[in-house]
């Protein structure tokens, strides 16, 4: 296990009950089947000020820095992405302009050039979240991150989970789990 990948597994979401959340663990079980360590990260226990270059500048921001950490000590991520009015979540956006800022003696873009994500969503909508999802690919592609084509878009949210967080729907449980073995296996590939 010890050159096994490394993903971080979040959601774009705070909500206790994120349907966001419970899917990314779907993904997650699907990594650590296919030999990766998963660590997750719930944005609601690391809150984050809303990224201002004047609050930057007047010192280094504690959970900013915890999240760069995170970010930096794993190989790549399973993303959540709820879908707000059909884009990126600002809670996922604020996340990712605080890991960007350059630190010193530390090389652009550090938190994401070279890693490897996968994404899923879920909605209660009919699209599961599918429009958001470009909006997220794209701001990862631009600074560096490599992300499967492989992605799953969970519609009717509301109604798709059992009791215990799985997918009452086989397919669509195994639909996500292969997102997450796929970030997985892609990293084996490139660390090897």
């Amino acid at each position: 296990m010890a050159n096994s990948p490394r993903i971080l597994a979040f959601a774009g979401s705070a909500r206790a009950n994120s349907f966001n959340k419970k899917l990314v663990r779907i993904a997650a079980a699907g990594a650590t089947k296919a030999g990766a360590q998963v660590t997750f990260l719930d944005f609601r226990e690391l809150p984050l000020p809303l990224f201002d270059e004047d609050l930057e500048a007047q010192g280094p921001q504690p959970n900013a820095r915890k999240l760069k950490d995170l970010f930096l000590a794993h190989d790549g991520f399973l993303i959540a992405c709820p879908e707000y009015n059909s884009s990126i979540t600002p809670l996922l956006k604020n996340a990712i302009d605080w890991a960007s800022r350059p630190a010193p003696n530390e090389a652009p873009l550090a938190c994401f050039a070279g890693k490897v994500a996968g994404l899923v969503a879920a909605s209660p909508g009919g699209l599961g979240g599918l429009r958001g999802l470009v909006h997220v690919r794209a701001i990862l592609g631009n600074i560096g991150v490599l992300v499967v084509p492989e992605q799953h878009a969970l519609a009717k949210a509301h109604e798709a989970f059992n009791d215990d967080g799985s997918l009452k729907d086989p397919k669509q449980q195994a639909s996500v789990e292969n997102v997450g073995a796929r970030v997985a296996t892609v990293l084996q590939k490139l660390k090897s």
